[in-house]
């Protein structure tokens, strides 16, 4: 019984300091046809793997077996073109929540918080809110669409100070 109450106590505890986060709305569907094709990063919150990088785009590619191929490219401190090669596949039927890998079998959520009808620019992010990017199709941004964005983040919980704005085409 003491070794029950102690491990109870532990889950508690251990809960208790895990951050908690009301759930994520992606968006309602995405088409993966025309989500496919080149996507410029305008802003990103900073990671490991792309400390450093601007010039930084991501090329999807439908396959044949239904999933989508990632090809992530920036320029590092450098100045070398830097690649990586993943793959990607949707968990449901909105398309807007998928599992991405680059290092199998790892697989990281990547989930379409924001989508422009036309598919100009999107939100990208994860349930833990520690990723975010801002994308577009092209490799500037309108401002009055940044603007816009960065007000959407805290209703998703997340904050405008961490992005890193990406750097292209120098």
């Amino acid at each position: 019984m003491k070794n029950y109450s102690l491990l109870l106590f532990t889950l508690l505890v251990l809960t208790g300091c895990a951050p908690q986060y009301a759930p994520l709305a992606t968006v309602e569907k995405v088409d993966l046809q025309r989500y496919a094709g080149t996507w410029y990063e305008i802003a990103r919150y900073e990671h490991s793997f792309e400390k450093g990088c601007s010039d930084v785009s991501a090329t999807y590619t439908l396959t044949d077996e239904g999933k989508v191929e990632v090809i992530n490219r920036c320029t590092d401190e450098e100045g070398k073109r830097k690649e990586a090669k993943g793959i990607a596949y949707a968990v449901d039927e909105s398309n807007s929540r998928l599992k991405v890998s680059f290092f199998r079998p790892f697989y990281g959520d990547y989930w379409i918080l924001i989508l422009d009808e036309e598919y100009r620019y999107a939100l990208v992010g994860d349930p833990s809110r520690e990723y975010l990017w801002i994308l577009s199709r092209t490799p500037q941004l309108d401002e009055a669409i940044v603007q816009s964005i960065l007000q959407k983040l805290p209703s998703l919980g997340y904050t405008a100070a961490p992005l890193i704005w990406t750097k292209q085409g120098e």
